[in-house]
């Protein structure tokens, strides 16, 4: 019989988590993964959390559907996941529901939606933040398909979502790939983040000398402040974590070479594609990416000065200044990242409501921080903002960290400690702020060495002058 609610095929550690939430939730889930073994484990070892309703084939599983079918799908992204769509697609009616909780290409989340359309079935990409702990307890959800589906999906992800001063952290994004998307440029901000917490704990590590355990502390106290977020909790965590095996601390027995799974380099290849400039996303994208060349990197401490190392005077306001810093530069990167959520929606005609997205990432996601109701504040404010910087709130904190920042940028170039996302940071924030650019020059080199043109301060039109005749000004 058709008893299932929802029902959930790919039951890894994500998978099973969320299967878990949903029948903690009161929704009957049913379940399907190739090997029957995590199925019966899943059964065997939580199935007084809920009801479940296992199958050990794809036809039953969805034949244990109620109509209209929800089917979520948490296998690997790729081809793995358009296997599944696959073999989904002839056990399924018109009105069915498929979701694809795991981090697709949003590209991708496009073509299966528009494939699966055809067939009139409803294909959702759903962004799903917070690690396996949030897919248990809470994560910070964000669906994308047509409003139709978020009918049926609405209620019951806003069950298992996060909550938030008793706001589900959940809320329907927008059409075909707008949910992935979301969760991309989501990634992106995490990235920026972890790379500016990791460039403030080099900087105070260097100029105070002291240890993780003393760092720990002053980052726990700053997660008391505007700071307050996930990643600097955890911060402190890891660097007060001692290694069982040595007894040192934790952070010195971990190899310096930081993977990522691509969700950093998309957010930057399609910010380029969208022409949406988020230096510090692609700078901590980037530190990552040199971080795992070692065999260059030892190449470069043989032939290459080594000298490093920054002098602090004043210890409690070279802290101070690290935390204004850390503050300005991971303001601009959600700038930056809400920039392209806003240029992501014009482009696919998503309509995307920038303040929803902040009020979502308030609980259950990795990126989750007090300033995020500032943000949703802003946008509440005026949701026609250009930019995040220039919201009163963000532009007062920004002017008031900007020389504090200045100076952290200064003494880790002094000093020769890389410091790529406070650095792009700041240089955004001025480039921004700065009139005029010298792009007037590069535009004048185009038209030199190419012919391509360029425009005036004085009036309209594009011009070309005849540089190697008379150089005398033509229209265009």
């Amino acid at each position: 019989m058709a008893t299932a609610d929802i029902g959930v095929t790919g039951l890894a550690v994500m998978g099973r988590n969320l299967a878990r939430n949903l029948a903690r939730h009161g929704h009957v889930v049913a379940l399907h993964n190739r090997s029957v073994q995590r199925t019966r484990s899943l059964v065997a070892e939580h199935g007084d959390e809920g009801t479940f309703v296992a199958s050990e084939s794809l036809a039953e599983f969805v034949g244990s559907l109620k109509s209209p079918r929800a089917v979520i799908v948490m296998v690997k992204a790729g081809e793995p996941t358009d296997a599944v769509i696959e073999e989904l697609t002839p056990l399924l009616d018109e009105g069915d529901i498929v979701i694809d909780c795991g981090n697709a290409h949003f590209a991708d989340t496009r073509r299966r939606e528009a494939t699966l359309r055809e067939h009139g079935i409803h294909f959702v990409g759903c962004g799903v933040s917070g690690g396996e702990e949030g897919a248990l307890l809470g994560p910070s959800i964000m669906p994308g398909g047509s409003a139709q589906s978020y009918q049926k999906l609405g209620p019951i992800f806003e069950s298992i979502a996060a909550q938030v001063d008793g706001t589900p952290c959940c809320v329907h994004v927008g059409p075909d790939g707008a949910g992935h998307f979301v969760k991309m440029v989501h990634n992106g901000i995490e990235y920026a983040d972890m790379q500016l917490i990791a460039e403030a704990y080099d900087l105070l590590r260097a100029g105070l000398g002291a240890e993780p355990p003393e760092l720990a502390e002053i980052f726990r106290t700053w997660n008391s402040g505007d700071l307050e977020s996930f990643l600097i909790e955890i911060t402190a965590d890891v660097l007060a974590h001692v290694d069982d095996t040595t007894g040192k601390p934790f952070v010195d027995i971990v190899l310096d070479q930081a993977e990522q799974k691509g969700t950093g380099r998309w957010t930057v290849q399609t910010a380029l594609d969208l022409g949406v400039p988020i230096t510090g996303i692609a700078e901590a994208t980037f530190a990552r990416s040199l971080s795992g060349h070692a065999e260059q990197r030892s190449a470069a401490r043989a032939a290459l000065s080594q000298e490093s190392g920054i002098q602090v005077d004043d210890r409690e306001q070279f802290i101070e200044d690290v935390r204004r810093a850390l503050y300005a530069s991971k303001v601009v990167a959600y700038a930056q990242g809400f920039d392209l959520i806003t240029a992501g929606s014009a482009e696919y005609g998503w309509d995307v409501d920038r303040g929803a997205m902040a009020t979502i990432w308030r609980g259950g996601c990795i990126i989750r921080a007090r300033f995020l109701d500032r943000i949703r504040e802003a946008y509440d404010a005026d949701p026609d903002l250009p930019s995040l910087l220039v919201a009163p709130y963000f532009a007062d904190a920004v002017r008031a960290g900007v020389q504090s920042w200045r100076r952290v940028v200064a003494t880790a170039a002094l000093g020769g400690i890389p410091t790529p996302a406070f650095s792009s940071s700041l240089a955004y924030y001025d480039a921004l702020r700065r009139l005029p650019l010298p792009a007037a020059l590069i535009q004048g080199l185009r038209d030199n060495f190419g012919a391509h043109t360029y425009r005036r301060t004085d009036r309209d039109g594009s011009f070309h002058v005849q540089w190697a005749g008379d150089k005398a000004e033509h229209p265009a």
